[in-house]
């Protein structure tokens, strides 16, 4: 690990310390969401951070790292602010891994059916979004096929929504 996590996790004591450095390395530990929260929470530095993780372990970590923050509250300034972090690397990696490939039919036909079932069950786009953890301009943005969402987002939506499978041909 190459930054000095000290100055985000001020309340910790050495041997928590060098123990978060240890948790903050192994996102399969059990005590590795709050630990990474407790330092979103607290670090404005994209580059602090990726120095920590890879953008990549980032992108993997996100959806699951935001569901802990909205189960846990705390700063939803942060949560946004790393929440757009987040989406700016998703279009970066999407534009390198599909250069050549237009998947704007897909997403408007998957917005045409979360906004049908959204509808049906008489779901503003605002009560949708709480339900799910997100923000209402995303879930406009998604039901009219102008955002990308990974299979994280897609399978809360349609846990809530009730889809149980989705036709795209």
């Amino acid at each position: 690990m190459k930054m000095n996590i000290t100055k985000y996790f001020w309340d910790l004591n050495d041997v928590a310390l060098k123990e978060a450095v240890k948790i903050l390395n192994n996102p399969g530990h059990p005590k590795y969401l709050s630990r990474m929260f407790s330092l979103l929470s607290r670090c404005d530095k994209p580059k602090d951070l990726f120095s920590v993780i890879s953008k990549k372990d980032f992108i993997d970590m996100w959806p699951r790292l935001r569901s802990y923050w909205v189960k846990v509250g705390g700063p939803s300034d942060f949560r946004d602010w790393w929440e757009a972090i987040y989406e700016q690397l998703i279009k970066e990696y999407s534009i390198k891994e599909t250069k050549n490939y237009d998947n704007s039919s897909i997403s408007k036909k998957i917005g045409e059916m979360i906004k049908r079932e959204r509808i049906n069950r008489n779901f503003s786009q605002k009560e949708l979004a709480l339900r799910v953890g997100m923000k209402q301009p995303d879930v406009s943005e998604i039901e009219e096929g102008k955002k990308n969402i990974t299979l994280d987002t897609l399978s809360r939506l349609c846990k809530v929504l009730e889809i149980g499978n989705i036709e795209i041909g």
